[in-house]
């Protein structure tokens, strides 16, 4: 999985990826600090089966007995600015950055300080930051539906499945598009109109995107949120400086915090001044119910993505791996898997030998097309 942290220039996007990665990157108050897209990996805390089994695991992440981390890739690109389909503010390298994304956070500033181009401004509309991220990425993608329509048009469902392959659409994806659309899948005419149909349809619907109204921090900020909220508009706050800081904080051993939760203990060792800064910190913690930064991807992948947990092991009675380790891994895998899903994903082979699986909390036989459920424990079965 690839979520790519996109919106405007300097809304945080780079503090926000430093905050999840724990990645030093360029962060300054002026557009385009963000040049070349930066990739890393966030661990994510999420419930653990460990906690309902009364047992515990051997989470490679780590686990506290509650909640253990589960890495999800993160691709940090520059800002995207009006007109960037048409290459403004080299636009078009970033969106083709983006086009193996499978979900995205729009990062936007929440205090309204900055326009589009991330330029200063005073109390600048969320509802314009939030509209114009999905109108730029539409353009972008019909102009790539017609450089690469003489590969579909008069032609079939399946071609223009593979006519956009690489932009990681499935062929499920692109035929529910095309039924929707009311396009005719036997004879693409490929026109404008339905090209840009298409391009509308998969903007809004293929790839999930929340919106994390970040520097949520700043006075002010968190009624604006408040206010966009109960016009409709959803938000998640947050505060990616916030994060970050606690990260850097936790790192010198000045206080004690979980990422994610909505509380720290400041140690003894912190001076005045730090004590002062971490006291101000937990107050936005306790009303905002925690920075928020991993709230934004747990919402995305969860909620709008609709992805469960799930857990192979070999050994069902023991809930273990061939080493003996308890529940070492966590598989994100799309509701309505199945597992052969998962046998794809711990190894190919697995798949091609399958022989069947065993549900670890039942004990029960289960097939191939068995559907998977969030926090099941499976043992595949496979042929040597």
């Amino acid at each position: 999985m690839l979520i790519g942290i996109i919106g405007s220039p300097n809304k945080g996007k780079s503090r926000f990826f430093s905050s999840l990665t724990r990645l030093d990157v360029g962060v300054a108050d002026y557009p385009f600090t963000t040049i070349d897209p930066n990739k890393g990996v966030a661990l994510m805390p999420v419930t653990c089966a460990c906690a309902s089994l009364g047992i515990k695991c051997n989470a490679r992440g780590g686990c506290d007995g509650k909640k253990r981390l589960v890495p999800v890739q993160l691709l940090d690109v520059a800002g995207l600015v009006p007109d960037a389909h048409e290459g403004k503010g080299m636009g078009n390298q970033f969106l083709d950055d983006l086009s193996n994304a499978d979900g995205f956070a729009q990062i936007i500033d929440a205090t309204g300080r900055t326009d589009l181009e991330g330029k200063p401004a005073q109390n600048f509309p969320i509802s314009d930051e939030v509209g114009f991220l999905k109108g730029e990425m539409a353009h972008w993608l019909l102009k790539v539906l017609k450089k690469n329509s003489v590969k579909f048009k008069h032609k079939t469902e399946e071609e223009l499945a593979d006519a956009l392959s690489g932009l990681n659409y499935s062929r499920q994806i692109i035929s529910r598009a095309a039924k929707e659309i009311g396009m005719d899948t036997k004879r693409i005419c490929a026109e404008d109109d339905e090209l840009s149909r298409l391009a509308n349809w998969l903007v809004n619907n293929a790839k999930p995107m929340i919106v994390a109204a970040n520097k949520a921090d700043v006075n002010g900020a968190l009624a604006r949120i408040k206010k966009a909220q109960e016009e409709g508009i959803d938000l998640v706050p947050c505060s990616a400086e916030y994060e970050y800081t606690l990260v850097l904080a936790m790192k010198k051993g000045i206080v004690n915090y979980s990422p994610g939760e909505p509380k720290i203990q400041v140690m003894q060792n912190a001076d005045e001044k730090q004590k002062t800064a971490l006291k101000h910190i937990e107050k936005f913690l306790i009303e905002n119910k925690g920075t928020g930064v991993y709230e934004v991807l747990n919402r995305l992948i969860f909620d709008k993505m609709g992805m469960i947990i799930v857990y192979p092991v070999e050994d069902e009675n023991h809930y273990c791996d061939g080493q003996g380790k308890i529940l070492p891994d966590a598989i994100l895998l799309p509701k309505g898997s199945t597992t052969i899903d998962l046998a794809k994903k711990v190894h190919t082979e697995f798949a091609k030998k399958f022989i069947g699986a065993i549900d670890a909390r039942t004990k029960m036989r289960v097939g191939k097309e068995h559907v998977l459920k969030d926090q099941d424990i499976i043992k595949i079965i496979a042929g040597r």
